[in-house]
């Protein structure tokens, strides 16, 4: 029995859904966002809260059970609250700012990168060694937080780089003479 799977989805205030089949759909104050689920489990709307129960008792619809119950809940946490990723920038000379629908960073390389914000996630930099990459679909946030940090990911030794905020980069201790 899957625990997370038992477990019905509230629906804030604010925030209403529709069932038809095997799709979702939820809206609320930051958008829509909608989610097909397989013919493994079964999705109904009972009052301010959608239940997922599994069609039968196969491997694949217990694992199936557990996972639609967590895309339905990031829905409904999407349109209310949002998702953020917050990043910081470490080295001499690295620097980012937004110019447009443009993230322009300067990470030590001969020229300056652009990245093409995709639609669906906003990009702020409140600081020049900051950046905020903020959306409703979590894949999409997490997606661009990574393509963004794949340019200049933190080195070993001296921790230079692009690194989420609050995470531990294993350092190496360098040459000795």
């Amino acid at each position: 029995m899957s625990r997370i799977g038992k477990k019905p989805v509230g629906l804030p205030n604010g925030v209403s859904a529709t069932v038809s089949g095997q799709t979702v759909e939820v809206k609320g104050p930051k958008g829509t966002r909608s989610f097909t689920a397989t013919d493994d489990v079964t999705i109904t709307l009972e009052g301010s809260e959608i239940v997922v129960k599994p069609r039968g008792t196969s491997k694949r619809a217990r694992q199936q059970w557990g996972m639609v119950r967590s895309m339905v809940e990031n829905l409904t946490i999407g349109v209310t609250t949002g998702f953020k990723k917050e990043m910081e920038i470490l080295g001499v000379g690295y620097r980012a700012a937004m110019a447009g629908n443009v993230l322009k960073l300067s990470l030590g390389y001969s020229h300056e990168v652009n990245f093409e914000v995709p639609a669906g996630v906003t990009v702020v930099t409140p600081k020049q060694t900051e950046i905020v990459v903020e959306g409703i679909d979590q894949q999409l946030v997490g997606q661009v937080a990574a393509n963004i940090r794949e340019w200049r990911q933190p080195e070993p030794y001296k921790g230079k780089g692009i690194r989420y905020k609050g995470e531990f980069i294993f350092r190496k201790e360098g040459k000795k003479k």
